[in-house]
């Protein structure tokens, strides 16, 4: 059964932040994937620089940033981490004509940055729709998930859930 005293219920059945102020500080990091089925001709489109809105990839990584940066503005309840470093890289899946996405927090404090990891591949992966839906509207955002976690409470955390794409954590 999970601490009462982390939850984000009241007493009278209502919201609240979890109160997290005695928890010590601690390096926290968290990788977070995700995947983008483009189809044939966007997956091209956006390996060739070929998308009329510009640079995919380099957009999407800003995005992917500042939304890891905008979290807690998103996400009702979620602390309002201290992002000490935010990557988010890609890579062309030829075989399932997709981008994978990967991102890395990390933060020093006393919130983990998951939340902030899964954040920035979501939006990275909505930016990357943006861009080619004048291609083709039959694109897949999928999978979205935490691969790994380090530092808090509940200590070290890697997936064990076998994903088809690159490991990089």
């Amino acid at each position: 059964m999970a601490d009462s005293s982390y939850s984000s219920v009241d007493p009278n059945g209502g919201a609240r932040m979890t109160d997290v102020s005695q928890q010590p500080d601690s390096a926290r990091t968290a990788v977070a994937a995700g995947r983008v089925h483009l189809g044939d001709e966007a997956f091209r489109r956006v390996k060739n620089h070929d998308i009329s809105k510009g640079d995919v990839l380099t957009t999407a990584q800003i995005a992917g940033i500042m939304g890891a940066k905008e979290t807690s503005s998103l996400i009702p309840l979620c602390h309002d981490a201290t992002i000490n470093g935010v990557e988010v890289d890609f890579t062309f899946n030829e075989a399932k004509k997709a981008i994978d996405i990967r991102a890395f927090t990390k933060s020093f404090g006393v919130t983990g940055v998951e939340m902030e990891a899964l954040t920035a591949v979501s939006v990275a992966a909505l930016t990357i729709y943006d861009m080619c839906k004048s291609v083709t509207k039959d694109i897949r955002i999928g999978d979205v998930h935490l691969r790994a976690k380090t530092g808090g409470q509940s200590g070290n955390w890697k997936s064990e859930v076998s994903v088809d794409e690159p490991s990089k954590n």
